[in-house]
């Protein structure tokens, strides 16, 4: 994959052998400054700018921000699940499905608002974990057994990864 690859703007999500909780801090502080990325990458973006793909084939901005939504509530349940049950096996979506829907037309705003409340929510529970917590984990069918540390590393990795998409797109079109 090369740097450029507009489907991966920030390179592909790569695990640490070892996470330390330096590394969880960063990714919650990620997780803390999302909605406000989010909202400043879509600022000022008219009806046509957000149905742009960000890349040839590609969603548009405005599936994009309803993705970043749709994975966070889903990451954000399954990582609730991993500390209230034992390592339960997760349910996979199609993302893409869920992007063709007929709630992906609506205004990003609704998804902005959900992602702020969401990521407050988020990082309560990311801040309030013990060690052992972050430890806990769920089986997901296609990947296997995921750590909590994983999951928080991944999703600020995604977060970067979809603001980079808008931002990229924005610098490209210089809007």
């Amino acid at each position: 994959m090369s740097e450029h690859d507009p489907r991966y703007p920030i390179g592909r999500f790569n695990k640490p052998a070892i996470i330390t909780a330096d590394d969880r801090l960063r990714a919650i502080a990620t997780l803390a400054e999302l909605p406000e990325m989010l909202r400043n990458a879509v600022d000022g973006l008219d009806t046509a700018q957000l149905s742009t793909p960000y890349r040839e084939g590609g969603w548009t901005v405005r599936q994009v921000v309803h993705h970043v939504a749709d994975s966070h509530m889903n990451a954000f349940i399954r990582m609730r699940m991993a500390l209230t049950e034992d390592w339960p096996t997760i349910k996979p979506y199609d993302e893409k499905a869920w992007a063709r829907l007929r709630d992906a037309a609506a205004p990003v705003e609704w998804s902005l608002e959900l992602v702020e409340s969401l990521h407050a929510r988020w990082v309560m529970l990311l801040q309030s974990l013990s060690e052992e917590q972050w430890a806990r984990g769920f089986n997901h069918p296609e990947n296997g057994p995921v750590t909590l540390d994983v999951v928080v590393l991944t999703y600020a990795w995604h977060s970067m990864h979809h603001v980079a998409h808008i931002t990229h797109l924005r610098a490209k079109e210089e809007w």
